[in-house]
């Protein structure tokens, strides 16, 4: 494991509100509140037919996600693609200023993974899909919000309605939101409908939640 070229990702949801901030200089977690969490807020979801340790390990801090193409879907009545993903429980919002904080890690030959996103809309399933394709991170399998990013350590850190990805710090990506929902993070290895690697794993430690 490389733990070389360590950059910092930042995502910032507003959800109906019309505070400002300004994160020119400052640490990005100033004036937020860490939220505690444990275990139970840890839920696992992965193909329906295998034994988790098939598909996910915890190992000095690090949680390893890891699914193939042709793998079931995480429940035998549903019709979307393969995961292995850790969704937050019991912290789900629908308004207010808050931030998913995890350092990630996507090995060399992922492709057409969603290793990060927020569930939840007024429109959609999503508010935010990020995927990595060929090393690059996409917003859905669109617009590009950072490049080069196979075994590196990345962080990610998660409302006006907008969604703001800052990387080492600088702003690297903004778009509206898809309206207040049922909202909560995930994060690990979800396959994209097409131009999928057969294999796609993620990796992530020291996850928080911050709120404003």
């Amino acid at each position: 494991m490389n733990n070389s070229g360590r950059c910092l990702l930042v995502i910032l949801v507003m959800v109906g509100t019309l505070e400002m901030f300004n994160f020119c200089g400052a640490d990005l977690t100033d004036d937020f509140t860490l939220v505690p969490l444990t275990e139970s807020n840890f839920e696992l979801q992965k193909p329906y037919d295998i034994p988790l340790d098939q598909g996910y390990s915890f190992v000095n801090g690090v949680h390893h996600l890891w699914v193939y193409g042709d793998d079931k879907p995480h429940d035998p009545s549903s019709h979307t693609q393969p995961r292995t993903e850790i969704q937050i429980k019991g912290l789900d919002y629908s308004s207010g200023v808050w931030q998913f904080e995890g350092y990630g890690f996507v090995p060399n030959g992922t492709s057409g993974a969603t290793v990060a996103q927020i569930h939840g809309a007024a429109h959609g399933a999503t508010t935010l899909i990020l995927r990595i394709y060929d090393g690059d991170m996409r917003y859905y399998s669109r617009v590009l919000v950072a490049t080069d990013l196979y075994d590196k350590w990345f962080s990610h850190d998660v409302d006006m309605g907008m969604v703001t990805v800052f990387i080492d710090g600088v702003q690297n990506f903004q778009v509206k939101d898809k309206g207040p929902g049922d909202l909560y993070f995930k994060c690990g290895a979800y396959a994209a409908p097409t131009n999928i690697s057969y294999y796609m794993e993620s990796r992530w430690r020291d996850i928080k939640i911050y709120k404003h």
